[in-house]
């Protein structure tokens, strides 16, 4: 062992304990039972198994150990985002896709099909870059996988920009934030703009976090460690205190992420706003809005008189094969289409042939798209889908590879049209585009909506 350092081999690191032992001992406390002289027990943590505690000490430890049950923030609030609150419409038993018969997928394809028809099924490329990453994106000391995260994420920032959404007096609330990388370059476009701030939504701790590095007095930067379904963005101090118009951001928002995102915006957050006092806070941030979108174009139809809390949304969807039918807010399309949730169940599940259809192709874009952002959280998940699409499916050998991949394509279209119908249901004017390139990233389709002063929210059910 090191000099200073415990004495106890890790076999399964191959190397010593690297902790520090008290004055006097050989071993760390968490191996100290190895020392002959020490008689006392150690057991498991009853909070976490992962590490030990002397016997003697439990009650002592329970009160500071870091895996205990910390205070709730002051935005937390219990499934607040949640959607579906009756159990009964959700099956209890479901049974595996790759148990179905051939005629039963048969007829679920049928079901698709047409529920499908009518929709605008090939969607436009709006693929786009923008000037804050131009440099990035000729740098040569850039590799191929970081290249293609510089790749969507200007191509993000160029479709916020059409739609009018970089501006002044706003604050952006990053979904499933990571290491913070899509709100650094939002930072970086809008360097000489005044009163931003920036909310960064994570549920998990996050290492190697990009925001610590911005020192801009005009831009603030703040991190919530919620779960987006628990989250209550009117509560956040910073909401509270400036009433901000709020533009909500993701790349590659996985699955119902993406849903408990526009329930927090369009339900919990507007609602919020709206219902908080008559008069007050519609005249709030109907100033808000005119000072930051004054004029109207082709691609923003918002007006002064549309004081929506929520400036607009541009989310990168990803994962349709982890979405949930309690959390979807599609709910009332597919019942409108003579769907439920045991079809939802098989379509989000055959929503990944679109990504894994053919297995060769599949495997070497996962392979590619693991990138720095890879290394605490799961940015992309492409890798993914292949084990949970390709190598347990029994179905492989009734459909040909195009055939599932256009049938994924087709439940992934179904899925997000739902997502599309929801916000025009609450006023406003969504789309789905195509924002990069399927050799950049197979998740390539981006969702995005701005207030629309001819629709009118329709109350939600």
């Amino acid at each position: 062992p090191e000099p200073g350092r415990c004495a106890h081999f890790v076999l399964r690191k191959k190397r010593f304990c690297r902790m520090i032992p008290a004055p006097g001992r050989r071993f760390c406390g968490e191996h100290g039972h190895e020392e002959e002289q020490n008689d006392r027990k150690r057991i498991p943590c009853p909070l976490d198994p992962k590490h030990t505690v002397y016997e003697d000490q439990l009650q002592k430890h329970l009160k500071k150990c870091n895996s205990r049950e910390k205070p709730k923030p002051v935005y937390f609030v219990q499934d607040i985002n949640a959607g579906l609150k009756d159990a009964a419409e959700i099956p209890e038993k479901q049974v595996p896709l790759s148990s179905l018969s051939m005629e039963e997928l048969q007829n679920l394809i049928i079901k698709l099909k047409k529920a499908s028809n009518g929709l605008e099924l090939h969607l436009k490329e709006q693929i786009l870059s923008h000037q804050a990453l131009q440099e990035a994106l000729s740098d040569p000391k850039n590799g191929e996988s970081a290249f293609k995260h510089l790749k969507q994420q200007a191509s993000i920032l160029g479709n916020m920009e059409k739609l009018h959404l970089l501006g002044p007096g706003r604050c952006f609330v990053e979904f499933g934030a990571g290491r913070g990388k899509l709100s650094h370059w939002v930072d970086i476009a809008l360097e000489n703009v005044e009163s931003v701030q920036f909310l960064l939504v994570e549920r998990a701790t996050t290492r190697f976090k990009v925001d610590g590095k911005h020192k801009r007095r005009d831009s603030i930067f703040e991190r919530l460690q919620v779960d987006i379904q628990h989250l209550c963005l009117n509560k956040v101090p910073i909401l509270e205190k400036k009433k901000l118009p709020v533009v909500g951001i993701g790349k590659h928002l996985c699955g119902a992420a993406t849903d408990l995102a526009l329930r927090c915006l369009l339900e919990s957050y507007s609602t919020c706003c709206d219902g908080e006092d008559e008069e007050p806070a519609p005249k709030r941030c109907r100033a808000a809005q005119t000072e930051v979108a004054p004029h109207k174009s082709a691609g923003n139809e918002s007006t002064t008189e549309d004081h929506k809390p929520v400036a607009g949304i541009v989310i990168a969807l990803c994962c349709h094969h982890k979405c949930d039918w309690t959390h979807y807010v599609g709910r009332e399309f597919f019942k409108s289409v003579g769907l439920g949730p045991v079809e939802f169940h098989y379509f989000q599940r055959m929503s990944s042939w679109a990504t894994c259809g053919m297995q060769e192709t599949t495997s070497k874009a996962s392979a590619s798209e693991d990138s720095e952002d890879q290394t605490n959280d799961t940015e992309e998940h492409e890798h993914t889908l292949s084990r949970t699409a390709s190598g347990s499916d029994t179905l492989q050998g009734m459909l040909s590879a195009e055939e599932r991949k256009e049938i994924g394509c087709l439940c992934k279209r179904l899925i997000d049209h739902g997502r599309v119908e929801y916000l025009q249901q609450q006023g406003y004017k969504a789309a789905l585009q195509y924002y990069t390139e399927s050799a950049v990233s197979l998740e390539n389709v981006l969702l995005t909506a701005v207030p629309n002063p001819s629709l009118r929210p329709e109350p939600t059910t």
